[in-house]
């Protein structure tokens, strides 16, 4: 079945990096974009970066612009997601999910979720 598991989350300071790891089974990782997103506690879900199904194309939300990168290795079947200069507002559980078409800012636009991993930036 068709499975997305992340992992990489933790608690570090401010201005500290991370990397997320998004593991895909199930199904051919080459064919499908995949997005990342973020809930932070008693805030709505947020699309934060996606990667579409060649590589080519990577979209970003304006506050991590610059500071997040998403890449791909579709051989190891993994999405990656490099935060650098981590700040507080940061902090959020960390899903990735994939497209059911292309990339978009709307959750509604994946069918597949993983469980999360949680990143805390705090000082």
């Amino acid at each position: 079945q068709v499975q997305l598991v992340e992992s990489g989350g933790g608690l570090l300071q401010p201005g500290g990096s991370l990397r997320l790891s998004c593991v895909a089974s199930g199904f051919t990782l080459d064919y499908y974009a995949i997005g990342w997103f973020r809930q932070a506690p008693g805030k709505e879900r947020e699309g934060v970066a996606c990667i579409n199904k060649y590589g080519g194309s990577t979209y970003y939300a304006d506050s991590v612009k610059g500071r997040f990168t998403i890449s791909r290795d579709n051989a190891k079947n993994t999405v990656y997601l490099q935060m650098n200069s981590l700040k507080p507002e940061d902090t959020a559980v960390y899903y990735c999910a994939r497209a059911n078409y292309a990339c978009s800012a709307y959750g509604s636009r994946y069918d597949y979720w993983g469980q999360g991993t949680p990143v805390t930036v705090s000082s």
